[in-house]
């Protein structure tokens, strides 16, 4: 089978096209033929090295599959040859979804949702679990509830806008005001250009000083510290983002605000309950790009740009 291999830690160009051996799936595991997987900023952080003690290099990184059983392990019960599935593979625990096949355990495999395309599913598996962990799992957001979410029209905010509508909550976002109707589409209440305003100004202003219940942190940078300004007592903080440098939370304990940090599990239970808000027509990926396996390289170059003018997620098509 052909496989991006990651055969050092650098640029985009770090990648190299190989034919490798398929794998074979043991017990309790599903062979996959990987139709389509997408690129999440995690993908190039592994790329050029952030997490050097987690990924033994050569590796077949990458972190979204949507595609077809091809076969299936001794003692697999929930799945056929056949079946259409999605998933993001065990992260930083073998190999990943930059390869025309790939095994997993049938334990964090779903049944892809109809309504989708391989293009669409593989671009919601990694960045719709971690909106459903940061703000339904940890931040426990409610119906009635405000919300700030950092970049709105990127991968992992463009989905959490849909999934905080869909609890209920009123929804602020920070994007380039070039991204206002799209976020306003996907069911943003008060769009804020951050390269024109202070998000803390415009929160205050829009909430009559009380501030938002709930933030999500997608940034990173000064965000952890600078958000107990926008954020209302007793509220809450979910980050995504690595914590490079020291933060002073004073702001924040006199707001008896709660902060949690979200790294994304695997399960099935993630992927079924976004199942049901798809079918419900209350959240759909966005295709910003799409590239083949062969120009992998050219996408990560492209997303690592912060001047990518992207939409939503770059998606890889695998099978022809």
């Amino acid at each position: 089978m052909k496989a991006q291999i990651l055969k050092s830690f650098g640029g985009p160009e770090a990648f190299e096209l190989q034919d490798v051996a398929m794998p074979v799936p043991q017990a309790g595991q599903v062979l996959v033929r990987v139709h389509a997987t997408s690129i999440n900023p995690l993908d190039y952080q592994v790329r050029r090295g952030d997490y050097p003690d987690y990924v033994p290099l050569p590796a077949i990184t990458g972190h979204d599959v949507s595609g077809v059983v091809e076969s299936v392990g001794p003692g697999v019960t929930s799945f056929v040859p056949g079946d259409e599935v999605w998933y993001t593979p065990q992260i930083f625990d073998g190999d990943g979804s930059y390869a025309e096949y790939h095994v997993a355990s049938e334990k964090i495999i779903g049944k892809k949702p109809a309504s989708l395309s391989h293009l669409e599913a593989a671009s919601l598996t990694l960045v719709g679990g971690t909106a459903w962990e940061a703000l339904v799992v940890r931040a426990g957001l409610r119906v009635g509830e405000s919300i700030l979410i950092h970049g709105g029209a990127g991968g992992v905010g463009h989905v959490a806008i849909q999934v905080a509508k869909a609890i209920g909550a009123k929804v602020f976002t920070t994007v380039r005001e070039d991204n206002f109707e799209f976020a306003q589409s996907l069911g943003a209440d008060v769009t804020i250009d951050y390269t024109k305003e202070d998000y803390v100004d415009a929160i205050l202003r829009e909430t009559d000083g009380n501030g938002v219940d709930v933030i999500f942190d997608t940034i990173g940078g000064n965000t952890l510290a600078k958000s107990a300004d926008a954020l209302a007592q007793l509220g809450r903080v979910v980050s995504i983002v690595d914590i490079a440098q020291p933060q002073n939370l004073i702001e924040a304990w006199g707001k008896n605000a709660s902060y949690h940090f979200v790294f994304t599990r695997q399960n099935r239970g993630k992927l079924d309950e976004l199942s049901t808000l798809i079918e419900r027509g209350q959240l759909r990926p966005h295709v910003g790009a799409v590239y083949s396996l062969a120009d992998i390289p050219l996408a990560h170059a492209r997303l690592e740009n912060p001047d990518n003018g992207l939409r939503g997620k770059i998606a890889i098509k695998v099978a022809p």
